[in-house]
């Protein structure tokens, strides 16, 4: 894909940050989990807002975008494979009882840990910390809404709330609502034959054409080409005897 420089790696192993950095809003175009080992920090993104600590698992789906601001001790993470299982999953935040065992495995085999991770992982509730937060959810819900509506029901002064957002997010509403419809297109393109016409009229789109550069601009490739490589990859799948 033409754009694949523009996705923010995340690379199998341990990562170190840096006390008080801040990475910026950013796309990984790969699914992975990523467990906190040591410090803490905050992740704000397309699936919500979390403060995560030693112990702590965040699974990111392919796609996704979020900016992390890392505690005053910043953080060790351990990045793995997203198991098949927990990709099919709901949840998104949840715990492991133990993150040093992980981190043993991992260095002799990641594949095993990202099973072990699996088989341990314990899912916990997402909370809501404030009105960003509840803004995010309802944009999530893909409903339309007028922002200057939600705000009134919502006693959020109309000129603060792209500034507040944006400071939570980073990124403005709107923004963040392309983002999430366009991501819920791309996973209705490579999880079954809905034709693209009724995706983008279940998904508010203007037109199906509307909704193909939408995606292209996500992921770098259009709807279109998504199912083309899903049902390749059927295809090709090696049969089990």
């Amino acid at each position: 894909m033409s754009v694949a420089s523009c996705f923010a790696a995340a690379p199998i192993g341990l990562l170190h940050h840096g006390a008080q950095e801040r990475r910026a809003r950013h796309c990984h175009d790969v699914p992975f989990a990523a467990v906190v080992l040591e410090g803490g920090y905050q992740e704000a993104g397309d699936e919500g807002r979390w403060n995560v600590r030693p112990g702590d698992v965040l699974i990111h789906h392919a796609f996704e975008s979020h900016l992390n601001r890392f505690d005053a001790v910043g953080a060790r993470v351990l990045i793995l494979d997203l198991p098949a299982d927990m990709a099919a999953s709901p949840h998104l935040y949840g715990h492991t009882a133990d993150p040093d065992r992980l981190v043993r495995l991992a260095a002799r085999d990641p594949r095993a840990a990202s099973a072990l991770l699996s088989e341990g992982f314990a899912a916990r509730a997402s909370t809501l910390l404030d009105w960003p937060d509840m803004l995010a959810a309802d944009l999530r819900g893909l409903e339309p809404f007028l922002l200057a509506d939600w705000a009134d029901r919502h006693g959020v002064r109309a000129e603060t709330l792209s500034r507040g957002f944006r400071a939570a997010y980073d990124c403005t509403p709107k923004a963040y609502r392309a983002d999430v419809r366009a991501r819920a297109a791309f996973r209705a393109a490579r999880g079954g034959g809905e034709p693209f016409a009724d995706v983008a009229h279940r998904l508010h789109f203007t037109d199906q054409s509307h909704m193909t550069h939408a995606v292209a601009r996500l992921t770098g490739a259009t709807p279109g080409w998504w199912r083309r490589d899903q049902v390749d990859t059927r295809q090709h799948r090696p049969t089990l005897l």
